[in-house]
């Protein structure tokens, strides 16, 4: 093998080292397309939870705008509201060491 072809073979694994290189790490390479993938999934799992968050919002809402004893409920629980001829005992526990 002469000095010429050497220096051609040489030339040609380091054309085809730069390609592999460019393939693998450039701007749309392998390397971005494993990021891009990940990032689909992430965002994939975000919308199915977010899908989920807008069935349980619009089931609560159908409750709220149908359901009377749903919305007493919330009432009670979230504004302390109380019924008409109801009343309230708030009883004191005893402290340890007190009869």
């Amino acid at each position: 093998m002469g000095l010429r072809q050497k220096i051609l073979l040489a030339f040609v694994i380091a054309a085809l080292f730069s390609l592999l290189s460019f393939i693998i790490f450039g701007e749309n390479g392998v390397a971005d397309l494993h990021i891009l993938k990940v990032e689909r999934d992430n965002l994939l799992k975000r919308n199915a939870e977010l899908s989920q968050e807008n069935l349980s919002l619009y089931r609560e809402i159908e409750r709220l705008k149908n359901d009377p004893k749903y919305v007493e409920n919330v009432a009670r629980q979230e504004l302390g509201v109380i019924g008409k001829d109801e009343v309230i005992f708030k009883v004191k526990e005893k402290q340890k060491g007190q009869n």
